[in-house]
């Protein structure tokens, strides 16, 4: 954990941009997610993102090191998704571990090639949990407002299972990102806590939630200032917002939660909002200016960029980061 907080004490860290959108790119076939291994399984596997970690593992490191290139201190691992809820829409919830551990170790690999050519700038690898696709706290059904189609307890085995993988295959944080439902978020940091006493090991965790429109809140329901509360009695590395908004539509929400916090505060906001299409045109220019706007008013220490970004986005993100001064925290208790 040093490492990471002594470079956070001394500059604004910059995380990955979209793995996402950097897949889509390669426009891989069904044949490609499938590689040698899975050629007869038998569900559709394209879009199961987190399976090239397995089958075009050298994609997923050509990205890690683009974002690296373009400035990145952090990269998140090719994880998304990495939960046995999420992959069973694919029936595999038996590579659950390998998904995570090799996601990992691709990440740290190249991660440790740019600190070797760089040891001034330490590069670090975030364990990225995703929220899976179910929700705890809200019914799926209109009908039914008391059903629920996960339980604390499954979420919390899923999330352990994915921690343990992401920590053996070298990762320096862990990262729960894109929290639309802070249950799910509670389920994942009590899975990680059960995990960091069981082997006696201390990670940095960060958290990362979504604010999903102009009303302020979380899908389920919590204004900054709850959702803050909610996650604040674990030791946090940081906590910050991503997804769902671009970086002129997150500032006001960010600067609420730099001022109510004690922990240091990450954004990786979209690249815009999307158009009628659902793509993202923000260009890397036009969202450094927005993310200069952050930095000048001191709310930010570690910056990114979330749905629809790039290297070009990160690398523009990075040029400006460095210009300025971390925000400074109160020592904590």
């Amino acid at each position: 954990m040093s490492d990471i907080l002594q470079a956070l004490q001394k500059r604004i860290l910059v995380l990955d941009g979209a793995m996402g959108t950097m897949l889509q790119r390669y426009n891989f076939s069904e044949e490609d997610f499938r590689g040698e291994r899975f050629k007869d399984y038998p569900t559709s596997l394209k879009g199961n993102n987190d399976l090239l970690s397995l089958t075009q593992p050298q994609a997923i490191a050509d990205i890690h090191k683009l974002y690296f290139e373009a400035g990145a201190d952090i990269v998140e691992t090719n994880t998304f998704s990495g939960t046995t809820i999420a992959m069973a829409d694919y029936d595999m919830e038996d590579l659950v571990y390998e998904l995570n551990y090799e996601s990992a170790k691709i990440a740290k690999k190249v991660a440790n090639e740019f600190t070797k050519a760089n040891p001034n700038k330490p590069r670090f690898v975030a364990g990225s949990i995703g929220p899976t696709n179910k929700t705890a706290s809200m019914s799926p059904d209109v009908n039914k407002p008391e059903y629920r189609a996960i339980t604390f307890d499954e979420l919390r085995i899923a999330y352990k299972l994915q921690v343990e993988a992401l920590i053996d295959g070298g990762v320096d944080v862990l990262l729960v990102e894109t929290i639309f439902d802070t249950l799910n978020a509670k389920a994942a940091l009590f899975a990680i806590e059960e995990v960091k006493e069981e082997r006696q090991i201390d990670i940095p965790i960060m958290v990362s939630g979504t604010i999903t429109d102009a009303s302020g809140r979380t899908l389920s329901g919590q204004t900054v200032e709850a959702f803050l509360t909610s996650i604040s009695h674990i030791p946090l590395l940081s906590v910050g917002f991503n997804c769902a908004l671009g970086a002129e539509q997150l500032k006001p929400y960010l600067q609420r939660l730099s001022h109510e916090t004690e922990f240091y505060t990450s954004a990786h906001p979209n690249a815009g909002l999307p158009n009628a299409f659902g793509e993202y045109d923000q260009s890397a220019k036009q969202m450094q200016a927005l993310i200069e706007d952050y930095l000048k008013d001191g709310l930010i220490n570690i910056i990114g960029g979330c749905c629809g970004t790039n290297p070009e986005h990160i690398k523009a993100i990075a040029d400006v980061a460095q210009n300025y001064q971390p925000r400074q925290i109160k020592e904590l208790a």
